[in-house]
């Protein structure tokens, strides 16, 4: 008889090695993916995770991109992960992503054709603020009404696309575009663009944003006050309250705080990789940035690898349907199933297996 027993306390050992059986296991059953698609298993894992790197051929081009992939994974899975923490569950920071890059780059556009340092900035505090705005209506209606964040945030994010479908043939049109919608090209205004840093490296400032992200996040965990309160709400809620911490005030924190970080991250890639508004600006990075979160086990340094990890998924994915003529949905199925084994494997870190004979009755 097999059976799950509770430990005391979670395994520090299955704690840290889970993450890194589910990324072999992900790579064992994708090869078997693929090789049901007709295409060679081991080739298309290497090109996955490999080429990118290390093959003379691609590594120019993609070691700049895993930067560019990872800085908006990494933002917004930071945020994330802080309501993750106190138990507070926002799974609409595509929405929120996608408003932020509409206010940031609705900012930078309504200063056009004018040049000034201030522009960038405040498309940066635009883009934040219209992400905090967006989170923060789950916030509210959970605090004042005892709403589903869960349901509200997700919701949101298709009122968000739908916004993004209208200010693209609308509002934000670019008038000298021919009637095609989609805004002016941000990059193209010098101002307003999120440019390279140091040439050929891919960091602009959405990769130093999210390093200051990490590091603000690990001490705000560690460190500070507030962040005791965010792990005690979500491991001990009763005791929470007994130690007087206010649960519509650490809601309001952590829903505001991922939406914000998740605005800028919007903002950062309109304004850079995107170069502009338009129909199909959203590319899944809010709903990505949850297992880049579970990935690096809610812990900002363990986010950083993730979301560096699941970048290279992305560029290697992106080569493997060039090289392999993989279908893009295969890829996607790829970067899925490392949170369905993480979560599996999770199991491990809260329960032991017990091998046993079967009572009598």
């Amino acid at each position: 008889m097999i059976r799950l027993v509770k430990r005391p306390q979670p395994s520090r050992f299955w704690t840290a090695v889970t993450p890194i059986l589910a990324v072999l296991l992900t790579m064992v059953v994708g090869g078997i993916m693929f090789a049901l698609l007709g295409k060679p298993p081991l080739e298309a894992i290497r090109i996955i995770f490999w080429d990118p790197l290390f093959h003379p051929q691609f590594a120019a081009y993609s070691r700049p991109q895993l930067l560019v992939k990872a800085g908006p994974l990494i933002l917004i899975a930071i945020g994330l992960s802080i309501g993750f923490r106190a138990g507070i569950w926002n799974i609409g920071a595509e929405g929120q992503y996608i408003m932020g890059a509409i206010t940031g780059a609705g900012v930078g556009l309504a200063f056009y054709p004018m040049e000034s340092f201030i522009i960038f900035p405040l498309m940066v505090i635009a883009g934040a603020l219209g992400g905090w705005a967006w989170g923060m209506i789950p916030a509210l209606l959970k605090v004042k009404f005892g709403t589903n964040e869960i349901l509200v945030s997700l919701m949101l994010v298709y009122v968000a696309e739908a916004w993004l479908a209208s200010v693209s043939s609308g509002l934000l049109k670019n008038p000298e575009g021919r009637g095609f919608p989609g805004s002016r090209n941000l990059q193209q205004y010098d101002s307003a663009a999120n440019a390279e840093i140091i040439a050929g490296t891919g960091m602009h400032w959405g990769v130093v944003a999210a390093l200051i992200a990490v590091i603000f996040a690990y001490v705000l965990l560690t460190r500070h006050i507030r962040g005791f309160h965010i792990r005690l709400t979500g491991e001990a809620p009763r005791a929470a309250r007994f130690a007087g911490v206010k649960p519509a005030r650490v809601v309001l924190f952590c829903l505001g705080l991922s939406g914000a970080l998740a605005g800028m991250a919007g903002l950062f890639e309109v304004a850079g990789p995107a170069g502009q508004i338009t129909i199909d600006f959203n590319s899944g990075y809010g709903f990505t940035a949850i297992i880049v979160a579970f990935l690096g086990r809610l812990h900002p340094v363990g986010i950083l690898l993730a979301g560096l990890l699941m970048a290279l998924t992305y560029i290697g994915g992106e080569l493997a349907q060039l090289m392999l003529s993989l279908p893009g949905a295969s890829i996607q199925l790829f970067q899925g199933m490392l949170l369905f084994f993480l979560l599996a494997t999770d199991v491990f870190t809260n329960f032991r297996v017990q091998l046993g004979r079967k009572g009598a009755a």
